[in-house]
């Protein structure tokens, strides 16, 4: 069953399903390029390796073991009638550093492995200032605009801290952004209402080239569909953080009574 939003849906946003379709979406896109840029490019998955701190409950820490346990066997004590009484703690929770992989993808001439375009596809942490991913990626994102590669972003999230603009532009809650290495400081942006469907966008190639072609539209209806995402999420529940504006929340609440019926 397709998604009732005609574009990106804001239930994927949530913790649990977004990593899945980050991990999809860059897969997707590769695999769209890949079958229209060869054999002159090619596009490959670049990881990035950050952590994510989280809070674990007591009781969600009693399901994770470790891989090797050491036993070490204690010499019998003598009998004692000696009582201790142990003073009670006081439960709370601990926080862990869960290890997160943020995939973007990138175009490369296949003769030389010269790198034309880069796409990055923003994760919470990239938007979430003062994360160790949000400073690499600002730091990423500068050192692509002072190079001669093409760069694409894509933020799906409405959540966080927007990449800068020099001048506004019409608010959204999602942005897809292109600046072309001969272009600069002037890039094309995409906003997003969330009653609209995702842009079909130009990937940028080599000087003489013709660009490739995006239908984000339908990639993202692709993965929604293989990723079971009808059975994962429950459309009764409140819309993830934050929250919507007020037109786009009776929109939605419309849309949502139908598809619920």
């Amino acid at each position: 069953m397709p998604s009732p939003f005609p574009g990106m849906d804001p239930y994927i946003e949530q913790s649990r399903i977004w990593v899945d379709f980050h991990s999809d979406l860059a897969s997707e896109i590769r695999a769209e390029l890949n079958a229209h840029i060869r054999p002159a490019y090619f596009a490959r998955l670049t990881p990035y390796t950050t952590y994510e701190v989280i809070e674990i409950s007591q009781s969600r820490l009693q399901g994770i073991r470790p891989d090797v346990g050491v036993m070490q066997r204690q010499p019998a004590q003598p009998h004692t009638s000696l009582t201790v009484v142990l003073d009670p703690p006081v439960e709370s929770v601990v926080s862990m550093e869960m290890q997160l992989e943020i995939l973007s993808v990138e175009i490369f001439r296949a003769s030389e492995e010269t790198l034309i375009t880069a796409i990055e596809i923003l994760s919470p942490v990239n938007k979430q200032p003062g994360h160790e991913a949000y400073r690499d990626y600002r730091r990423k994102r500068r050192e692509l605009l002072r190079s001669e590669v093409h760069f694409i972003e894509i933020d799906f999230l409405r959540a966080g801290e927007r990449s800068p603009l020099e001048r506004p532009v019409p608010p959204a809650p999602y942005y897809v952004t292109l600046s072309r290495a001969g272009r600069r400081p002037f890039i094309s942006v995409w906003p997003i209402p969330l009653t609209d469907r995702l842009p079909t966008i130009p990937v940028p190639l080599a000087a003489g080239d013709p660009d490739a072609v995006l239908n984000l539209s339908q990639i993202a209806a692709a993965i929604y569909e293989r990723g079971g995402y009808d059975a994962q999420i429950d459309y009764r529940a409140p819309v993830p953080p934050p929250p919507l504006a007020d037109e786009e929340a009776a929109w939605m609440e419309k849309l949502l009574e139908q598809h619920n019926r």
